[in-house]
């Protein structure tokens, strides 16, 4: 089965390209080209082979909660001319995602594990266990690193910075406080929990935007809502929908993106399961049958669908 590892296309008009561990983004005068991929990372490694469909099923999950939050918080995406592409407004991004949680899980699990009760600036009571909900949604921003892993950040941090100012930092509150809110309402809807998510905002004028993928299993933890309760009840793990399931893998064959270490070798049958549970992801967060995109021609597809959009 093929897949797309890589484009390298030849825009006259683009300024600039931009090879993310996921997606390749042309920049064009005022707008963004970005093609998701079939590339996976985990562990900030990019693994060695491509999942088919993964890039347009992230592709279509973003694109479906974007078009869905967009009464909420204005954002870049103006058109999906090929199942993995998006075409949208170029903004100034922040240097600081904003991480949201709803419940004490991952990262912040592993801090509060190790003995913290603050965390970006915010106090977590005594008591908790992994997986239990908060008493509210905290944000807990991260900065956003060009090499290494992006480090913790408090509010306060960032305006004393001045990465951001504060009043922008107080719309970025808002508008993740209100995108967490309709992500937990639509997950509801599906038999989910969100649980975390980040989100990544950027400036085009004096105005802001949401930039980027949201909602995904890439950049989302979930939970399934049926059974949550009795799980936690029993110290149970819970039934995640993420890409987790990935990073476990890894684990269990050695592998956690450390020096010395190797990927595991993924087998034919290793990739195809993959692409069935990212399959399975689309179709269970979005309630939509997913219509595979066929492999042939894909790239002159992909090419000529930017071309058509940005006017080449």
């Amino acid at each position: 089965m093929e897949a797309i590892k890589e484009t390298n296309f030849h825009f006259p008009q683009s300024n600039q390209f931009y090879k993310g561990k996921v997606r390749d983004v042309y920049h064009f005068a005022d707008k963004l080209a970005v093609v998701a991929t079939d590339r996976i990372s985990a562990f900030d490694v990019v693994l060695p082979r491509a999942i088919p469909y993964k890039g347009q099923v992230l592709n279509q999950i973003a694109a479906h909660f974007l078009k869905a939050t967009a009464s909420i918080v204005p954002n870049w995406l103006e058109a999906i001319p090929h199942p993995n592409v998006s075409i949208g407004k170029k903004c100034q991004p922040f240097a600081v995602e904003m991480v949201i949680r709803g419940y004490l899980s991952g990262h912040a699990w592993r801090e509060y594990k190790a003995g913290k009760r603050t965390l970006c600036g915010e106090t977590l009571p005594e008591g908790l266990k992994e997986n239990d909900q908060l008493p509210y949604p905290i944000i807990t921003p991260t900065t956003k690193a060009h090499e290494g892993h992006d480090e913790d950040i408090s509010e306060s941090e960032i305006i004393r910075k001045k990465i951001v100012s504060q009043e922008d930092y107080a719309i970025l509150k808002k508008y993740t406080f209100a995108l967490f809110e309709k992500g937990t309402v639509m997950a509801k809807e599906r038999g989910l929990i969100l649980v975390d998510t980040k989100y990544e905002f950027g400036k085009l004028g004096d105005k802001i935007y949401l930039i980027d993928e949201v909602h995904t299993p890439d950049s989302s933890r979930y939970f399934y809502a049926e059974g949550y309760e009795e799980r936690q009840a029993k110290g149970e793990a819970q039934k995640q929908l993420s890409k987790e399931f990935v990073r476990e893998w890894l684990i269990a064959n050695g592998f956690q993106g450390k020096e010395g270490q190797q990927v595991p070798e993924m087998t034919d049958e290793k990739v195809a399961s993959i692409t069935a549970r990212y399959i399975e992801l689309y179709e269970q967060i979005t309630g939509s049958t997913f219509q595979q995109v066929s492999y042939e021609n894909i790239l002159e597809q992909i090419e000529q669908s930017i071309r058509t959009s940005i006017s080449i």
